[in-house]
């Protein structure tokens, strides 16, 4: 790699670390080519990205962001995975190592709070932000629904109670 490369990749990192909402250190111990796909299509798929980088360029892309503070977790063979979503990068990384003990998680930062991997494991235990505001709408909606309901009640009694009287006379 050379200088220009460095720099790109540097300022890469440096542009992921202003947008996300999530940082995860996960070390690879030896995964196969095929793990790796497997893990960055899972990740894809939840609006997250896993990327491979070298230590020294993630740390200097992190300086000047709140994610300097993962400075001391990159050691070894490390890869960053990140989100704007707080919790879909965490929630995939710690799936994905229950089933492969060829990732590890290091830990993370969200924002400038620095994360173990306890607290990498408890983010991916909170729901998703989509799955927060698919609860507040329909925490929204539910009373608008119940009182729609009720006011169609009575209606639709005095509605049976016509139609019985009805059949009634003409029986």
């Amino acid at each position: 790699m050379d200088r220009s490369q460095k720099a790109d990749a540097v300022a890469e990192l440096n542009r992921t670390f202003n947008e996300v909402g999530v940082v995860v250190v996960t070390r690879n111990l030896g995964m196969t080519v095929k793990q790796s796909t497997d893990l960055r299509n899972k990740m894809r798929a939840a609006g997250a990205s896993y990327k491979v980088s070298k230590n020294k360029l993630a740390i200097i892309a992190a300086e000047g962001t709140d994610y300097a503070v993962i400075a001391d977790l990159l050691t070894g063979p490390t890869a960053l995975a990140t989100s704007a979503d707080p919790v879909a990068a965490a929630k995939i990384a710690v799936e994905f190592a229950k089933t492969n003990d060829k990732l590890e998680i290091v830990g993370g930062a969200m924002g400038a709070q620095l994360l173990n991997a306890e607290g990498v494991k408890s983010l991916a235990t909170m729901p998703s932000l989509d799955e927060l505001r698919a609860k507040i709408v329909g925490l929204i909606v539910a009373p608008a629904t119940k009182l729609a309901t009720i006011t169609q009640a009575p209606a639709a009694q005095i509605a049976r109670v016509l139609s019985a009287h009805a059949e009634k006379q003409a029986a």
